[in-house]
């Protein structure tokens, strides 16, 4: 008597090569995984002030005036702002328009760049501007991601979803 036949005995799943070595069979449908939307906003938000901090930085040490290190702040400091609105918009973008369309593709980081682009147009006040650098951010970062994203060094094999451990 088989264990499947037995009346005690949940029934065994049915086997398929795709499960005996955990790799998704072409023949699988895929299945979509909701993004936090804001949880990831507000962590790239700051990762990217944090770079802004260090733009602004370089740009008060290679400015002359008399502000001291207080001009990190006082006289560059839209850049940190810049940076940080531009990473939140970016990441919102991207995961608003994953989860809307239930799919992730290139067309989620066109979005996001598009909404990147478009914060960075609005610092010069001009719409012409802000309109050109939300076509050309949503060409630059939908075709980096349609052509699978950082292709070398440790984030080569990170797909979304995994965190990257580096220590």
């Amino acid at each position: 008597m088989s264990s499947s036949a037995h009346p005690l005995l949940p029934p065994l799943p049915a086997r398929s090569i795709s499960s005996a070595y955990f790799v998704p069979s072409v023949h699988e449908e895929h299945t979509f995984h909701p993004h936090p939307a804001l949880a990831s906003a507000t962590k790239v938000t700051l990762q990217s002030a944090g770079v802004g901090l260090l733009v602004s930085a370089v740009q008060n040490a290679l400015q002359k005036h008399n502000a001291g290190a207080l001009g990190v702040f006082t006289r560059t400091g839209s850049t940190i702002t810049l940076f940080a609105t531009m990473g939140f918009s970016y990441s919102y973008f991207t995961s608003f328009t994953a989860n809307q369309r239930e799919t992730d593709d290139a067309l989620n980081a066109a979005a996001g760049g598009c909404a990147a682009g478009f914060i960075a147009g609005v610092q010069h006040k001009s719409l012409p501007v802000a309109v050109g650098a939300c076509a050309g951010m949503a060409a630059l970062l939908g075709t980096f991601s349609a052509a699978g994203g950082v292709s070398f060094g440790p984030f080569s094999r990170v797909t979304r979803g995994q965190s990257l451990n580096l220590g």
